[in-house]
């Protein structure tokens, strides 16, 4: 089940004009962890677009380009690791950022396997609201200033 949740298109003399904001991609197996993060991180300058799979978030970046990806590590069928590998095997998706969420043990060992998925950020469940935010609008300033000189 693929949920698109994001921001209506402003009517600005008859055009149809959508806000610059920026892509996020938000992949979790679990809806209540979908519906939180989306809360948490929802604003006027981020689209967001869900996936409870690593196959529907492929989908999705099939036909979308995304800012930032916050990938659940643990999900049934294909990991977020496993999903990185794809992301990064491909030239459309093998640089949209990646921060890995997970609940499983903090293991230094399944940290470097995050890391070497080609995350450049990783983050353990229960999440700290304010460090979970902080590191997304970093990673979004990075994104502007980089559309911005390229």
């Amino acid at each position: 089940m693929i949920i698109i949740l994001q921001n209506k298109i402003q009517k600005i003399k008859g055009l149809d004009i959508l806000k610059d904001r920026f892509q996020i991609l938000i992949v979790d197996d679990v809806i209540h962890n979908l519906i939180a993060l989306n809360a948490l991180l929802a604003s006027d300058e981020v689209n967001i677009s869900q996936a409870m799979s690593g196959n529907e978030a492929l989908d999705l970046m099939l036909n979308q380009d995304f800012s930032l990806a916050l990938l659940d590590v643990q999900m049934p069928e294909m990991t977020g690791f496993e999903l990185a590998k794809f992301m990064h095997g491909t030239n459309k998706t093998k640089n949209i950022p990646i921060i890995f969420i997970t609940a499983g043990e903090k293991d230094k060992n399944y940290f470097f396997s995050g890391l070497e998925s080609s995350a450049v950020d990783y983050v353990q469940k229960p999440l700290d609201p304010a460090i979970l935010k902080n590191k997304v609008n970093v990673f979004l300033k990075l994104h502007r200033q980089k559309l911005k000189n390229p």
